[in-house]
């Protein structure tokens, strides 16, 4: 008699994840966690110790400062992996079960264990809750609430931004021996009819920043959006894909 197929135990996102603006970010991310080289790879297989599956990648969100990959099976279902545990995946040599797979899961739900190994941290589920406390403002063991900024009311599509370059540095990149170069900016302002004021944001040094030959302390105009992704506990926001760069001052 034939063995039962072993069924995929779904543990899709919570809330919302990042998507990817471009072809270009697609393929710098996927490069960054070693998904592919060159050439962009769009489908990969999801294995476990009976079959397999197409996917495709749709985004990805942050546990603990690592990038969790979001992916979409045929059936439209999504769920997170390890981009690490992704590409063993691809070896024709792969051959076992899921993570997590003894581990009871409801679907729309978060795995309460196991999450060590989907995230690829050495965190247990008991500092998972206290963590998740101390975010939501609740008291910790040690009797003191996390202090919450409050979120801004972001503009889901392209506008325009004046900023000033507040700093060059770099941002730990967990799946590369290089980091990435970024720049911190301050003073950020959406222009409009009602100015929203951002204040501190960050951006990745692109090359097309780089042309500029900007310094500390010089003023642009430029299109892009702004997205919820922090750069530490102070710097909230990211700034995606500025085009249409002015520098105001040398």
């Amino acid at each position: 008699m034939a063995e039962p197929k072993l069924e995929v135990k779904y543990y899709p996102p919570q809330g919302d994840y990042y998507t990817f603006n471009d072809e270009e970010e697609y393929a710098d991310k996927g490069r960054g966690w070693g998904l592919f080289g060159k050439a962009a790879k769009k489908q990969f297989l999801y294995k476990n110790a009976t079959s397999q599956h197409p996917i495709t990648i749709k985004g990805y969100q942050e546990y603990n400062n690592v990038n969790i990959l979001v992916v979409e099976f045929e059936n439209g279902k999504l769920t997170c992996i390890h981009p690490s545990y992704l590409k063993e995946m691809q070896s024709g040599s792969f051959s076992r079960l899921p993570v997590g797979e003894d581990v009871e899961a409801v679907e729309g739900e978060a795995p309460v264990v196991g999450d060590a190994d989907l995230v690829g941290t050495e965190e247990t589920p008991a500092k998972a809750k206290t963590k998740a406390k101390a975010a939501s403002g609740e008291k910790t063991a040690t009797g003191k609430p996390k202090e919450k900024k409050e979120k801004l009311d972001l503009p889901v599509d392209k506008v325009k931004f004046t900023a000033k370059v507040k700093e060059f540095t770099t941002k730990p990149n967990p799946f590369s021996d290089n980091d990435d170069e970024v720049i911190l900016f301050e003073e950020v302002v959406v222009l409009g009819e009602i100015p929203l004021v951002i204040g501190d944001a960050w951006c990745g040094y692109s090359n097309t920043l780089k042309a500029l030959g900007l310094e500390v302390g010089n003023s642009l105009e430029f299109d892009g959006k702004v997205v919820d992704k922090k750069f530490n506990k102070e710097i909230l926001y990211k700034l995606n894909n500025p085009s249409k760069i002015v520098k105001k001052d040398a």
